[in-house]
């Protein structure tokens, strides 16, 4: 019987260089001999994708607070029942491109939709699946954002103004030391050779942790 694996996610704010990071700490797993998944949310299924991109799209209409929320849960019901917890119970490792706590930082921290309404959906749609382990990339949001800038076309949540940004980086913030064992901030404002330096230390020390039960 496979040892369940570990479900560790990469959250932060625009520009914090998540895609970047999410292939160091591939590459570093795959050079320890963990069998593990990459994937993200919203999407990660055919069906989880699609509903990415409605989610994502710029549009004339009005997205009240409340579409975006139940949109986001369920690609997430989808991606987790369907993708991450068999990956998990075949014991491959699952490295995701934000999960839940990109919820409560966007939605919550950004839209102002209450801690209380996301718990309840994500009591629903998740049962007691939480992340093992979540990495969140830290830097100010003036840097992020230059950096997003210099991708290409913003979609609609990066179109957003600053102080939306810095309401989302301070819930995450929030999240973080309210669960010092769970989060893991890295201080993405740093040089690349650092902060990729610091995440594949930081997935070394979690494979060489005992795994918890429970």
């Amino acid at each position: 019987m496979a040892v369940r694996g570990r479900f560790i996610t990469f959250e932060g704010t625009e520009g914090v260089g998540k895609s970047t990071q999410m292939k160091n700490a591939a590459q570093t797993l795959e050079s320890l001999g963990i069998d593990y998944l990459v994937t993200r949310e919203p999407g990660g299924t055919p069906m989880a994708e699609t509903i990415r991109e409605v989610l994502l799209a710029s549009r004339a209409e009005s997205v009240h607070e409340m579409t975006e929320l139940l949109l986001m849960f369920a690609a997430r019901a989808q991606h987790l029942h369907t993708r991450i917890l068999p990956a998990l119970d075949a014991g491959q490792w699952v490295l995701c491109d934000r999960f839940t706590d990109a919820t409560f930082a966007y939605q919550g921290g950004g839209r102002g939709v209450s801690k209380e309404r996301i718990a309840v959906l994500e009591s629903l749609v998740q049962g007691d699946v939480r992340p093992d382990h979540v990495i969140l990339l830290d830097a100010p949001v003036e840097t992020g954002m230059s950096r997003a800038k210099h991708r290409g076309e913003l979609d609609r949540f990066e179109q957003e103004d600053i102080e939306f940004f810095q309401r989302i980086r301070d819930t995450y913030l929030e999240r973080a030391t309210a669960s010092p064992a769970q989060y893991h901030i890295v201080n993405a404002a740093l040089p690349l050779e650092q902060v990729s330096a610091s995440v594949a230390a930081l997935l070394t020390a979690l494979v060489k942790a005992p795994q918890q039960v429970g």
